[in-house]
């Protein structure tokens, strides 16, 4: 069987994997209903992004468990990511799982030195804030579809010039990625990532990222989340400005403001987020720079774009808030 076929039957199962899916999250109602954080206003099927975990179980029944440690930390927190989204799970027994998933990913890169074990901490905290971080960033239709795609084609463009994971792994990936959008990157969603999409793509492509940095020793290919990350880190920054609890739901993500206060196509921000983060990685793979010169141009870039955009923009929030109280 030829690698074209094999594919089409991959997408083929993928389609009808979310359809049963989405009967399932029907018949036992697992939806997700409208809050303060959401810019959605209708009820939705949640848990759709349960098909990256189907892909990944796919890619290894078809092509070889060839990274079993991750593969078993996927599952780990796929699964209570997806107990999160049908029934809530508390935040420590969450955090418990998502620092042993992590811990098994890192057995798979071979990171775990004693030697370096401050370092390997620090990633440790760093890569789990990753993964919570890209689930804060799904609140919008198509946005984690779209990003994901920006992240996993400059990885197949670098994979295809300097082999660093077995690529059909990626591109099973992104077949799970278009299916999902399919459903996802519309007017009206047939149904949102959820809980386990979002941390389960994070931490796909956290591996991803992981093993081309391991291959390459360039910390620097973290540029590949840097859209998502300056948005988390900033806002998060404003939020402590503002004297706010960072668990309270909020709507002060810079794309939040572009689909609720600026009343913008929720698939047009999700665009926009996707051209950027695709112009900042292939950038990095393609300018004739130091990597790491590059990289403090984009945070640099990137940070300050943010903060204009708040300062023209924000009051907009302040005003649906104040609304809001009235």
């Amino acid at each position: 069987m030829n690698s074209f076929v094999t594919y089409l039957i991959i997408a083929a199962i993928l389609v009808a994997a979310e359809l049963v899916y989405f009967r399932i999250a029907d018949r036992f109602n697992i939806i997700d209903k409208p809050n303060q954080r959401s810019s959605h206003t209708k009820v939705t099927l949640r848990g759709g992004g349960i098909i990256f975990l189907f892909g990944a179980w796919l890619w290894a029944a078809f092509f070889g468990l060839q990274y079993p440690w991750f593969m078993v930390g996927l599952t780990l927190i796929s699964l209570v990511s997806f107990a999160d989204d049908v029934h809530s799970v508390p935040n420590w027994a969450r955090l418990v799982v998502q620092f042993t998933a992590m811990f098994l990913m890192f057995h798979e890169l071979g990171i775990l030195k004693l030697d370096m074990w401050w370092a390997v901490l620090i990633a440790w905290i760093v890569c789990v804030g990753i993964t919570n971080a890209y689930n804060f960033m799904d609140g919008i239709n198509g946005i984690t579809g779209a990003y994901s795609l920006s992240v996993l084609l400059p990885l197949v463009y670098v994979n295809s010039k300097m082999p660093f994971i077995d690529m059909p792994f990626l591109i099973v990936t992104g077949l799970a990625v278009l299916v999902f959008c399919f459903f996802n990157f519309r007017k009206k969603a047939k149904c949102f990532a959820g809980d386990v999409g979002a941390i389960g793509m994070a931490f796909i492509l956290i591996f991803a990222v992981g093993k081309l940095m391991v291959h390459e020793n360039d910390l620097t290919y973290i540029v590949f989340f840097t859209v998502y990350g300056v948005d988390t880190v900033l806002t998060i920054c404003h939020r402590i400005m503002l004297h706010e609890h960072l668990g309270e739901a909020h709507r002060k993500h810079a794309y939040q403001i572009m689909a609720n206060e600026l009343k913008m196509p929720h698939t047009l921000v999700s665009i926009i987020y996707m051209l950027l983060q695709m112009a900042v990685s292939f950038g990095m793979i393609l300018l004739p720079m130091k990597h790491w010169v590059y990289m403090c141009i984009v945070f640099a870039v990137c940070g300050s774009a943010y903060l204009l955009f708040m300062r023209k923009y924000y009051h907009l929030h302040e005003e649906y808030l104040k609304t809001k109280e009235a």
